[in-house]
């Protein structure tokens, strides 16, 4: 089946069945020609009620049989994301031979990622390394085993492959750089949750060192696999997984799609592989810019950071949500007028909520005590990052001129990301 039959196919079953699509398709025409004729998905609106799976209007069929999982948010807050069986194996097949590259045979192998709660990454990649070929031998000690534990089991276990999310691999190697230990069994730490910056990598390299440093994947659960890594794939580059999601990059103004490379955009994906909740145009909230040029199969992308508009922003382990930070910012600093800049010093982020008290605002300094206080209850994560020197939050007033602005609309941008995702391309505002 050629590619716009598939899309049409798609768009039509998601028409029939789900009473979200059949509101947003009203305008589409059955005999379409391409993506760019669909509109795009407005995440607040397409997320909205699927707190309550009888009764979100996205989900095409009666959820009967397969796995939920909670994507962002702090606990009770998160999206629920959900998945056929069908379409979970079909998901954790495709990543294995997507990442298959990665590893070799044999390979021994500890999943450092974390279960429970709804959690998704644990699990995903236990699934995917039992559709590895050929085979690996995995440890699933999850992100909660202790680095002594750990670094005793690495040794005894001749372990040589670590994956897992940064925050949790810095924090062992931090463990291990406090000891003056260094581990020269482990030629591979394969991450995923989050990029891995080239500061954060001289630390690991410096306990680990002779290790390869790559992606596992570009992945989420709510939208599904978005991009393969392969060995020629420097930091932050992945390729599309082309049988099982399309991927374009649009302009966030205009809405052109870009098809050049090295301009940066909203990233946008279509999955060509879940019935139950489609996922049709749907912005994943990141930047990127594609590398090589348009009708490449499998084409390189690399990925900028998150989007000023994104509702999301992942720091570390830590998953912030624009919402709720708003809220606190309008309950606590009776103010609408705030932003988010997250920056990298050295191995360590740093977030900095910025806000612009009313006129008649007085004790500023105790109102940035307060939203701190309340972003440490939203988030605890904070905390033990803090603790760990993996993350340090700063809340400060100031004034409108400090605000940054995007440099053609003029609108004040709630996310400014100036963490270098890549070195020649990531030129934030």
């Amino acid at each position: 089946m050629r590619p716009t039959d598939t899309l049409r196919e798609l768009v039509a079953f998601a028409r029939q069945h789900s009473p979200y699509y059949r509101e947003h398709f009203t305008q589409v025409a059955e005999r379409f020609t391409g993506l760019s004729e669909l509109p795009l998905v407005d995440p607040v609106a397409y997320w909205r009620g699927s707190q309550c799976l009888t009764q979100w209007p996205v989900l095409t069929d009666r959820f009967a049989d397969g796995l939920v999982f909670k994507t962002g948010g702090s606990t009770g807050a998160g999206k629920l994301s959900v998945f056929t069986r069908t379409e979970w194996q079909q998901l954790v097949r495709d990543f294995a031979s997507s990442v298959a590259g990665q590893f070799r045979p044999g390979d021994r192998v500890a999943n450092l990622f974390f279960v429970g709660d709804l959690y998704a990454s644990f699990i995903f990649a236990h699934d995917a390394l039992a559709h590895m070929a050929p085979g690996v031998i995995e440890f699933p000690f999850t992100g909660t085993v202790e680095p002594a534990d750990l670094a005793e089991a690495i040794v005894r276990q001749r372990i040589n492959v670590l994956i897992g999310l940064p925050a949790q691999l810095l924090t062992f190697a931090a463990w291990l750089q406090s000891l003056g230990r260094t581990l020269e069994a482990v030629d591979t730490l394969l991450y995923g949750g989050e990029s891995l910056f080239a500061s954060q990598q001289q630390l690991l390299r410096r306990v680990l060192p002779n290790v390869r440093i790559a992606s596992m994947g570009y992945a989420s659960v709510d939208a599904g696999l978005l991009g393969a890594s392969q060995r020629d794939c420097a930091l932050g580059e992945h390729r599309t997984v082309d049988n099982h999601s399309l991927l374009e990059i649009i302009d966030e103004q205009t809405g052109e799609v870009i098809e050049q490379c090295d301009r940066g955009g909203l990233l946008v994906m279509t999955n060509l592989t879940r019935r139950l909740m489609p996922l049709i145009r749907y912005p994943v909230g990141d930047r990127a810019c594609w590398r090589e040029p348009a009708q490449t199969r499998a084409r390189k992308f690399a990925l900028l950071g998150r989007s000023a508009d994104s509702q999301r922003v992942r720091v570390s382990i830590l998953t912030l949500l624009i919402d709720e930070i708003g809220a606190i910012v309008r309950r606590i600093g009776d103010s609408e007028d705030w932003q988010l800049l997250i920056e990298q010093r050295g191995s360590q982020d740093l977030i900095s909520l910025k806000w612009l008290p009313a006129l008649a605002a007085c004790d500023v300094a105790r109102l940035n005590g307060h939203m701190r206080s309340a972003l440490l209850a939203q988030y605890p994560l904070i905390l033990q990052l803090e603790n760990h020197r993996l993350l340090e939050l700063q809340v400060m007033h100031c004034t409108a001129t400090q605000l940054v602005r995007h440099p053609r609309s003029g609108k004040h941008l709630r996310v400014v990301d100036r963490r270098v995702y890549d070195d020649a391309l990531a030129k934030q505002p």
